[in-house]
């Protein structure tokens, strides 16, 4: 048996740029990809904070160091610029993985800046 288990989030975002007029996914800073651990093309939950919208999409990489947080596509409908989002990724783990993982929590400012990198909820 497999439980899906929080694998990685980037905490408290902030929507830098919201493009209609793309394929579709988010668009994420290169540098938080690899904090929290993602890979491009992952499926991730994202919840935005502001109006309380949760939706799926999938990864692509950012500019390192720029603190993009763009959502693309039909995304772009569900959140302002500056609304704070949390992005969520989830992993399906038995129960021997489950005991020895530690996720990674990127929490994040105004500015997307890391804060604090954490290997617990």
């Amino acid at each position: 048996m497999t439980f899906d288990m929080l694998y990685s989030k980037i905490h408290r975002a902030t929507v830098s740029d919201a493009n209609l007029n793309y394929v579709g996914s988010i668009t994420i800073d290169k540098e938080l990809m690899l904090a929290a651990k993602l890979r491009v093309g992952q499926k991730v939950e994202i919840v935005n904070i502001n109006n309380g919208e949760r939706f799926s999409t999938y990864v692509i990489e950012g500019e390192f160091g720029k603190r993009d947080m763009c959502l693309n596509g039909a995304a772009a409908r569900k959140a302002e610029i500056g609304d704070r989002i949390i992005v969520i990724a989830y992993a399906s783990m038995n129960e021997s993985e489950i005991e020895n993982f530690k996720p990674s929590v990127v929490l994040v400012d105004e500015k997307n800046d890391i804060q604090e990198i954490r290997d617990h909820i």
